[in-house]
This record gives C-alpha cells, sequence and structure tokens, in this order.
C-alpha cells in the first residue's frame, strides 16, 4: 500500500513537472515577442500546483513579494513577472522560488554582462532591457527538477 502512494506521488510530480514547463516555455515565448505574460498562462502554473498540492507551497505566494516591492520602488517591471513569480511559488514553494529568482536574475546579469561585452566588441550599443521571464523561467525549472 505505501509503495502505491510512492508511486502515485512520483506521478504526480512527473506530470505536473511537464505542464510546468511547457507553460513556462509558452511565457517565455510571449514575454520574448509580445512583452506580456497572459494571465491565462498564469492560471494554467498555478493550477499545476494542484496536481502535488502541499499546504505549505502556499508560502510560495510570499516570494513574489519581492518582485512587487522592486517592481513599485524601481519600476521597469510589468505584472507579469510579478503574476508568474506567485504562481511558480504555488508549484515551487518558498524556498524553492527563492532560488528560482536568485538563479534566474543571475542567469539574467551574466547574460547582460555578456551582451555588453559582444556589443562593445562589434562597435554597438547593449540593449538596456530584456525581458525576464524567459531567465525567471529558467530560474523556476532548475529549482524544480534541481534542488
Amino acid at each position: 500500500m505505501g509503495a502505491d502512494l510512492d508511486i502515485l506521488a512520483q506521478s504526480a510530480a512527473l506530470v505536473q513537472g511537464g505542464f510546468f514547463a511547457a507553460l513556462l516555455l509558452a511565457v517565455s515565448v510571449f514575454d520574448i515577442r509580445k512583452k506580456i505574460i497572459p494571465d491565462s498562462l498564469c492560471l494554467g502554473i498555478a493550477m499545476t500546483g494542484l496536481f502535488a498540492f502541499e499546504p505549505a507551497k502556499l508560502a510560495g505566494l510570499l516570494a513574489s513579494a519581492l518582485f512587487l516591492l522592486a517592481a513599485l520602488a524601481l519600476g521597469g517591471m510589468g505584472g507579469g513577472d510579478i503574476k508568474l513569480m506567485a504562481t511558480a511559488g504555488l508549484v515551487l514553494g518558498f524556498s524553492k522560488s527563492i532560488a528560482a529568482a536568485v538563479i534566474g536574475l543571475t542567469a539574467l546579469l551574466v547574460f547582460h554582462v555578456g551582451n555588453i561585452i559582444i556589443q562593445k566588441l562589434c562597435g554597438r550599443d547593449a540593449r538596456k532591457s530584456y525581458p525576464l521571464a524567459p531567465f525567471l523561467s529558467l530560474g523556476c525549472l532548475a529549482a524544480y527538477f534541481l534542488l
């Protein structure tokens, strides 16, 4: 009986991971192409949290508060990024959401520095802004599958 429950839990986590990855890919493509993150995709991400729901993962919503504070204080970030991290928090939980944010923002920083170097070598100015969702999605996937 206990082995059956373990297999069921592993299956739910696998299904959840597949949907989570597919939705994060869709969010990234939308953000790159249209500079928006549709609410329907964020709702889908939130719904994936039901596949292997644990009440403790509700605390993952708090990770988005960091993005809300940054958006209010500094600007330059859309509400879609905040909703993305809130809904991903329902899947990841608090500690993995914080890790996802750190990984995603670090990836953005590395990308930006690399872009500056390449553009300087080519005699051009580097872009000043990038879509954030692809980097946050990378962090969320890393946190989900590797941590």
